[in-house]
Protein backbone atom coordinates (compact mmCIF):
# COMPACT_ATOMS: atom_id res chain seq x y z
CA UNK A 1 0.00 0.00 0.00
CA UNK A 2 1.25 3.47 -0.76
CA UNK A 3 0.54 7.15 -0.61
CA UNK A 4 0.67 9.41 -3.64
CA UNK A 5 2.31 12.68 -2.58
CA UNK A 6 1.71 15.77 -4.72
CA UNK A 7 4.59 18.25 -4.34
CA UNK A 8 5.54 21.52 -5.99
CA UNK A 9 9.33 21.34 -6.31
CA UNK A 10 12.54 19.33 -6.57
CA UNK A 11 13.49 19.60 -2.88
CA UNK A 12 10.22 18.05 -1.76
CA UNK A 13 10.39 15.43 -4.51
CA UNK A 14 13.86 14.24 -3.49
CA UNK A 15 13.60 14.58 0.28
CA UNK A 16 10.13 14.07 1.66
CA UNK A 17 9.25 10.42 0.94
CA UNK A 18 12.16 9.10 3.01
CA UNK A 19 11.69 11.78 5.67
CA UNK A 20 8.01 10.87 6.13
CA UNK A 21 8.74 7.13 6.10
CA UNK A 22 11.35 7.53 8.85
CA UNK A 23 8.55 8.77 11.09
CA UNK A 24 5.65 6.56 9.92
CA UNK A 25 7.18 3.13 9.30
CA UNK A 26 8.39 2.37 12.86
CA UNK A 27 4.81 2.91 14.08
CA UNK A 28 3.08 0.38 11.79
CA UNK A 29 3.44 -3.33 11.04
CA UNK A 30 4.09 -3.00 7.29
CA UNK A 31 6.13 -0.13 5.74
CA UNK A 32 4.14 2.15 3.47
CA UNK A 33 5.23 3.31 0.05
CA UNK A 34 5.28 7.00 -0.81
CA UNK A 35 5.40 7.96 -4.47
CA UNK A 36 5.79 11.63 -5.30
CA UNK A 37 4.21 13.44 -8.22
CA UNK A 38 6.10 16.67 -8.85
CA UNK A 39 4.33 19.67 -10.33
CA UNK A 40 6.00 22.74 -11.80
CA UNK A 41 5.17 24.99 -8.88
CA UNK A 42 1.93 25.74 -7.06
CA UNK A 43 -0.05 27.06 -10.08
CA UNK A 44 0.25 23.73 -11.89
CA UNK A 45 -0.60 21.75 -8.78
CA UNK A 46 -3.65 23.91 -8.19
CA UNK A 47 -4.80 23.51 -11.79
CA UNK A 48 -4.09 19.81 -12.29
CA UNK A 49 -4.74 18.32 -8.84
CA UNK A 50 -8.39 17.37 -9.54
CA UNK A 51 -7.57 15.41 -12.70
CA UNK A 52 -4.38 13.81 -11.35
CA UNK A 53 -6.01 12.82 -8.05
CA UNK A 54 -8.89 11.16 -9.86
CA UNK A 55 -6.43 9.37 -12.14
CA UNK A 56 -4.74 7.74 -9.12
CA UNK A 57 -7.74 7.25 -6.84
CA UNK A 58 -10.05 5.79 -9.48
CA UNK A 59 -7.46 4.20 -11.79
CA UNK A 60 -6.43 0.55 -12.15
CA UNK A 61 -4.17 0.72 -9.05
CA UNK A 62 -6.76 2.42 -6.84
CA UNK A 63 -6.92 -0.45 -4.35
CA UNK A 64 -3.16 -0.15 -3.69
CA UNK A 65 -3.34 3.57 -2.90
CA UNK A 66 -4.04 4.67 0.66
CA UNK A 67 -4.69 8.31 -0.24
CA UNK A 68 -3.41 11.23 -2.25
CA UNK A 69 -1.66 13.78 -0.03
CA UNK A 70 -1.06 17.21 -1.51
CA UNK A 71 1.51 19.62 -0.03
CA UNK A 72 2.36 23.25 -0.77
CA UNK A 73 4.38 25.87 1.03
CA UNK A 74 2.10 28.45 2.63
CA UNK A 75 4.58 31.12 1.49
CA UNK A 76 4.50 31.68 -2.25
CA UNK A 77 0.99 30.97 -3.57
CA UNK A 78 -1.06 34.05 -4.41
CA UNK A 79 -4.50 32.52 -4.83
CA UNK A 80 -5.68 33.54 -1.34
CA UNK A 81 -8.31 36.31 -1.25
CA UNK A 82 -6.73 39.70 -0.51
CA UNK A 83 -8.51 40.11 2.81
CA UNK A 84 -6.98 36.89 4.20
CA UNK A 85 -3.63 37.90 5.66
CA UNK A 86 -2.74 35.76 8.66
CA UNK A 87 -1.16 32.32 8.63
CA UNK A 88 -3.99 30.28 10.15
CA UNK A 89 -6.65 31.90 7.97
CA UNK A 90 -4.64 31.29 4.81
CA UNK A 91 -3.98 27.70 5.88
CA UNK A 92 -7.62 26.89 6.52
CA UNK A 93 -8.96 28.76 3.47
CA UNK A 94 -6.36 27.23 1.12
CA UNK A 95 -6.86 23.70 2.45
CA UNK A 96 -10.63 23.88 2.00
CA UNK A 97 -10.30 25.53 -1.42
CA UNK A 98 -8.06 22.79 -2.83
CA UNK A 99 -9.91 19.88 -1.17
CA UNK A 100 -13.21 21.25 -2.48
CA UNK A 101 -11.76 21.49 -6.01
CA UNK A 102 -10.64 17.85 -5.91
CA UNK A 103 -13.71 16.65 -3.99
CA UNK A 104 -12.61 13.09 -3.27
CA UNK A 105 -12.80 11.38 0.15
CA UNK A 106 -9.23 10.05 -0.16
CA UNK A 107 -7.62 13.37 -1.09
CA UNK A 108 -6.14 15.59 1.62
CA UNK A 109 -4.29 18.88 1.24
CA UNK A 110 -1.76 20.34 3.68
CA UNK A 111 0.57 23.34 3.81
CA UNK A 112 4.12 23.54 5.13
CA UNK A 113 4.18 26.63 7.37
CA UNK A 114 5.66 28.75 5.99
CA UNK A 115 8.01 26.51 3.89
CA UNK A 116 9.31 22.95 4.25
CA UNK A 117 12.66 24.45 5.30
CA UNK A 118 10.98 25.36 8.61
CA UNK A 119 11.17 21.66 9.46
CA UNK A 120 14.96 21.80 8.98
CA UNK A 121 15.22 24.73 11.39
CA UNK A 122 13.72 22.55 14.12
CA UNK A 123 17.11 20.82 14.50
CA UNK A 124 19.86 23.50 14.33
CA UNK A 125 22.62 20.92 14.94
CA UNK A 126 22.28 19.61 11.37
CA UNK A 127 23.56 22.94 9.98
CA UNK A 128 27.19 24.10 9.74
CA UNK A 129 28.29 25.54 13.09
CA UNK A 130 28.52 29.13 11.85
CA UNK A 131 24.98 28.94 10.46
CA UNK A 132 23.67 27.34 13.64
CA UNK A 133 25.26 30.11 15.71
CA UNK A 134 23.71 32.78 13.49
CA UNK A 135 20.13 31.64 14.07
CA UNK A 136 17.96 33.91 16.20
CA UNK A 137 16.03 32.57 19.22
CA UNK A 138 12.88 32.68 17.04
CA UNK A 139 13.76 29.36 15.42
CA UNK A 140 12.72 27.59 18.62
CA UNK A 141 9.27 27.83 17.02
CA UNK A 142 10.16 27.20 13.36
CA UNK A 143 6.67 27.65 11.96
CA UNK A 144 6.73 31.27 13.21
CA UNK A 145 9.55 32.08 10.73
CA UNK A 146 7.05 33.92 8.65
CA UNK A 147 6.11 35.72 5.44
CA UNK A 148 8.58 38.59 6.09
CA UNK A 149 11.66 36.36 5.77
CA UNK A 150 10.54 32.75 5.31
CA UNK A 151 12.91 29.88 6.12
CA UNK A 152 14.51 29.41 2.69
CA UNK A 153 15.08 33.17 2.36
CA UNK A 154 16.67 33.16 5.81
CA UNK A 155 19.08 30.39 4.78
CA UNK A 156 19.85 32.14 1.49
CA UNK A 157 20.86 35.23 3.50
CA UNK A 158 22.88 33.44 6.18
CA UNK A 159 24.91 31.02 4.05
CA UNK A 160 26.91 33.58 2.00
CA UNK A 161 27.25 35.89 5.00
CA UNK A 162 28.67 33.30 7.39
CA UNK A 163 30.22 30.49 5.31
CA UNK A 164 30.87 32.29 2.00
CA UNK A 165 28.79 30.03 -0.19
CA UNK A 166 25.21 30.06 -1.36
CA UNK A 167 22.44 27.91 0.02
CA UNK A 168 21.45 25.50 -2.73
CA UNK A 169 17.85 24.64 -2.03
CA UNK A 170 17.77 21.23 -3.71
CA UNK A 171 21.30 19.96 -2.91
CA UNK A 172 21.65 21.36 0.62
CA UNK A 173 17.99 20.71 1.36
CA UNK A 174 18.36 17.01 0.52
CA UNK A 175 21.53 16.71 2.65
CA UNK A 176 19.82 18.38 5.59
CA UNK A 177 16.62 16.34 5.31
CA UNK A 178 18.74 13.17 5.36
CA UNK A 179 20.15 14.30 8.73
CA UNK A 180 16.90 15.61 10.19
CA UNK A 181 15.24 13.59 12.96
CA UNK A 182 11.52 13.62 12.05
CA UNK A 183 10.57 13.21 15.71
CA UNK A 184 12.21 16.55 16.55
CA UNK A 185 10.48 18.29 13.65
CA UNK A 186 7.18 16.66 14.66
CA UNK A 187 7.50 18.01 18.22
CA UNK A 188 8.39 21.57 17.17
CA UNK A 189 6.16 22.05 14.11
CA UNK A 190 2.42 21.74 14.91
CA UNK A 191 1.27 21.85 11.28
CA UNK A 192 3.74 19.11 10.33
CA UNK A 193 2.34 17.11 13.25
CA UNK A 194 -1.18 17.43 11.78
CA UNK A 195 0.08 16.13 8.43
CA UNK A 196 2.00 13.17 9.86
CA UNK A 197 -0.78 12.23 12.28
CA UNK A 198 -3.23 12.10 9.37
CA UNK A 199 -0.91 9.94 7.27
CA UNK A 200 -0.43 7.56 10.21
CA UNK A 201 -4.20 7.37 10.80
CA UNK A 202 -4.76 6.57 7.12
CA UNK A 203 -1.97 3.98 7.12
CA UNK A 204 -3.57 2.26 10.14
CA UNK A 205 -6.99 2.25 8.45
CA UNK A 206 -5.54 0.71 5.31
CA UNK A 207 -3.90 -1.94 7.28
Amino acid sequence: MRFILFVEGYTENKSLPQFFKKWIDPKISQPVGIRTVRFEGWPELLKDAPLKAKMYLEGPDKDDIIAVISLLDLYGPTFYPNHIKCCDERYQWGKKHIEDKVNHPRFFHFFAVHEVEAWLLSQPDIFPVKIKNAFSPKIKTPELINFHEPPAKLLERLYPKHIKRSYKKVVNGKELFDKLDPNIAYDKCPKLKVLLDKMLELAYQSG
